[in-house]
């Protein structure tokens, strides 16, 4: 057992695990079974796929309508069937058409997470166009930015976005038309969304319809996600109808396989209800989300914004089963005064990804909610799911992102960018398997520098252990070097979130005259709890060695800054130590 396991009081049940891991996949995989895998080529590398997903977006959506009266999406008091849900996909992929969209253009899409937001992403991608879901959180020019470096043709937006997009509405000569949802003003230059489908409400009295045909390939290009961007220019990464269905069949493995383990049958697909919290702009909430759960007919609940009260009242209102996005947006629901004040026992998992989690927030869900945590690893550049890791096997090592999915491989590359390094050693993470983009829109330099015979360089410090098990260390870019001595700033970070008063923290370099950086935190304490800089530097000092103490800790009324994927926005935080 995981020596952190222990820490945090995780005993496992008799008889667990009932089958090893290469058992697992042996079973899962094997010729006639769902998850059986094949060997093809894709772009001159030899690469192993799931045999059983479906091969574009178009047959998703297909598959998704066979859910009819099911609810698909509930925002606020509007709430969509599957089959009114296709009803507008169908119509609004026959508008693409008739305004001359067709296979390989690019159609942007820019709002909330709203109903509008799913029915305009598969109408674009199941006439073959290139969908390129943008960072609501963009100022105009970002928008703009995104918009002239896709050359997009058509733009679906709220008119929160369109207001920013407006003035910049010269500057975008490629794109043709504007439809805006949710606009109670007089648009110019841009035409009222309801105009062509409705308003969600109306989805189900729209006519029947089928979908265009169009010949659409698996690695024909279905979207462009551009990278959080929270250094330099956010690059748009190259998504094809297989990296997305490759995620459906991945998420549904990972969730056989902790089954397997506990010595029970994977069941038939249960129907679930759950609460999205992340922003669809990004490939963990689409690519990881949405996908699988329009498969299996899910319930995506959607929230204006965040909001933790709201959050407990949707909870026991929708009697959601499944939550989750980060880790941040677990600990506030776990410490926020008001939990005990709602029901919240239909919570049956919490799964976050995108920031390392603390190993005490694993026990925490666990324990506070009788849920199931669930974490894994992925990046802009691998559309999402590239490891695995919940149930029983979280709570066995909750220091870790899980070993990847069967037809994934992961290895850790020396600072030479060439030489593989032995298991237990801290190097490069790259990835490599059917759910890696093709790179990165008209960036060929960096598409070259980045993707290597089929495998991306991720940019982590990561370590494996003897059974494939992956351990984030760190972001190369956030190690912070004190001296010669290297600080992972997530291992530091996890400590602070041991201590019970905390409840947000980051690590960041500070300059020093000799030693080059020195570390320094940022911390936000839990409603209603306290600690001091002294305490919290003492709390780090008899845990980890004293180089890799902060020299100082500022505190902060809110939650610290990220921007829209989770990720901490560590350039806006040594200002607290200028």
């Amino acid at each position: 057992m995981n020596n952190l396991a222990h820490e945090i009081g995780f005993v496992p049940p008799a008889g667990w695990p009932a089958m090893s891991r290469a058992e697992c996949r042996d079973r899962l995989t094997a010729p006639g079974e769902r998850f059986e895998m094949e060997t093809i080529d894709i772009r001159g590398v030899p690469t192993r796929v799931w045999k059983h997903a479906p091969t574009n977006m178009r047959q998703v959506a297909m598959a998704a309508r066979t859910h009819g009266d099911r609810l698909f999406a509930i925002y606020e008091d509007e709430r969509v069937t599957y089959e009114a849900w296709f009803r507008a996909v169908a119509r609004m992929a026959a508008e693409l058409r008739e305004r001359g969209v067709a296979k390989g253009d690019r159609v942007a899409l820019a709002m909330r997470n709203l109903p509008e937001w799913p029915v305009a992403f598969f109408a674009a991608t199941t006439v073959g166009a290139i969908c390129v879901p943008l960072n609501a959180w963009w100022t105009g020019p970002e928008l703009a930015f995104g918009l002239a470096n896709s050359g997009a043709k058509l733009l679906v937006c709220d008119a929160e976005r369109w207001e920013r997009i407006a003035p910049h509405r010269g500057e975008l000569p490629d794109l043709e038309h504007a439809l805006v949802s949710r606009s109670d003003a007089p648009l110019e230059e841009a035409e009222q969304l309801e105009d062509v489908l409705g308003t969600p409400k109306d989805y189900a009295a729209l006519p029947s319809a089928e979908l265009p045909q169009v010949d659409i390939n698996p690695e024909d290009e279905a979207t462009i996600f551009y990278t959080s961007g929270t250094t330099g220019q956010p690059k748009g990464a190259l998504g094809t109808h297989r990296n997305l269905c490759t995620n459906i069949m991945s998420s549904a493995y990972n969730g056989a396989i902790a089954f397997l383990r506990r010595g029970e049958e994977p069941p038939a697909p249960v129907q679930k209800v759950g609460l999205t919290v992340i922003p669809l702009f990004h490939v963990t909430a689409c690519s990881a989300g949405l996908m699988g759960y329009v498969v299996a007919g899910h319930t995506m609940v959607f929230m204006h914004k965040w909001d933790p009260v709201k959050a407990f009242q949707l909870i026991e209102r929708e009697k959601v089963n499944l939550t989750g996005g980060v880790p941040t947006i677990a600990w506030q629901l776990l410490e926020h005064p008001e939990r005990a004040n709602y029901d919240l026992s239909s919570l049956e998992a919490v799964a976050y990804g995108g920031a390392p989690a603390a190993p005490e927030l694993v026990r925490k869900i666990h324990e506070e909610f009788g849920a199931l945590p669930a974490n894994g690893w992925g990046m802009t550049e691998t559309m999402a799911t590239v490891t695995g890791h919940s149930s029983e096997d979280y709570l066995n090592r909750p220091d870790s992102c899980g070993p990847p999915v069967a037809v994934a491989d992961l290895k850790i590359v020396g600072d030479d960018g060439v030489t593989e390094l032995p298991v237990g050693e801290v190097g490069e993470l790259w990835a490599r398997g059917p759910m890696v983009v093709k790179g990165y829109w008209n960036r060929p330099e960096a598409t070259a520098e980045t993707f290597v015979d089929g495998w991306v360089r991720t940019g982590d410090l990561a370590r494996l252990d003897e059974e494939g098990w992956c351990y984030i260390v760190d972001r190369a870019k956030d190690m912070i070097i004190r001296g010669g001595e290297n600080i992972y700033s997530s291992e530091v970070e996890n400590v602070l979130y041991d201590h019970p008063a905390v409840t947000d923290a980051a690590l960041v370099a500070i300059a020093h005259p000799t030693l080059g950086e020195e570390p320094a935190a940022v911390v936000h304490l839990a409603p209603g709890m306290s600690a001091t800089e002294d305490e919290l530097r003492e709390w780090v000092a008899a845990r980890l060695a004293k180089f890799k103490v902060p020299v100082r800790i500022a505190f902060v009324q809110d939650t610290l800054p990220r921007n829209a994927n989770g990720k901490i926005l560590k350039k806006d935080l040594g200002a607290f130590f200028a």
